[in-house]
């Protein structure tokens, strides 16, 4: 049995984890403090959930939206990143800055996560870079409050970046050279997709 999501009650909170109760039944999810920081025992929280199943164990990861739970999964993709090292990128960085990062080839950023050294923070940009972001179970996210019920599907990709990435490749550029030009300008322009896309045009021509 895969479970991918959970609604209920946060019954307990621990250091590295929640306690869910779905109708009477409890569900300990390790989390990161990301999480964990939002969330208060008997509030109702949804939890989007990442099952690992190995010969010994079954382990649920806990994740506060679809997308962290994606990126999660990604990074794990990467030789010598299991799930404790890729807990703590996600509890240093957001879903928008690790792209960047990895757009931009600052490896130095990722440092800033326990545990991760210069050796594998370099192994990380240099493997994903170029890869699309990840894409949510079924081909979108589900947008979610770590504290609150999901609501509809939004479009896979990290929010305005990854649609004004997605459009930039469509118009013949290739995913690095997209994604870093949209790192690049994402901070003076904002959220807005168009005007991501006009300025990464202008940064692209130079």
């Amino acid at each position: 049995m895969i479970i991918g999501r959970l609604t209920g009650e946060v019954a307990a909170l621990g250091l590295d984890h929640v306690l869910v109760d779905v109708n009477g039944v409890g569900y300990v999810c390790m989390s990161g403090t990301r999480l964990l920081s939002r969330v208060h025992a008997g509030e109702k929280i949804t939890v989007h959930v990442e099952t690992r199943v190995t010969e010994n164990s079954i382990t649920l990861y806990g994740f506060g939206t679809d997308e962290e739970r994606a990126w999660f999964v990604r990074l794990q993709d990467v030789h010598g990143v299991a799930g404790k090292a890729a807990m703590a990128i996600l509890d240093a960085l957001t879903p928008a800055e690790l792209m960047d990062a990895i757009a931009l080839g600052d490896s130095n950023v990722l440092t800033r996560a326990k545990g991760v050294g210069k050796k594998l923070a370099e192994r990380i940009v240099g493997e994903l870079a170029g890869k699309a972001p990840p894409m949510g179970r079924f081909g979108k996210f589900e947008a979610a409050s770590a504290a609150g019920m999901a609501s509809a599907p939004v479009a896979a990709s990290t929010g305005p970046r990854g649609e004004a990435i997605s459009a930039l490749v469509n118009l013949g550029y290739s995913q690095s050279d997209a994604a870093r030009a949209v790192a690049s300008v994402a901070k003076d322009a904002g959220d807005d997709v168009g005007g991501l896309i006009k300025s990464a045009l202008r940064e692209l021509a130079q």
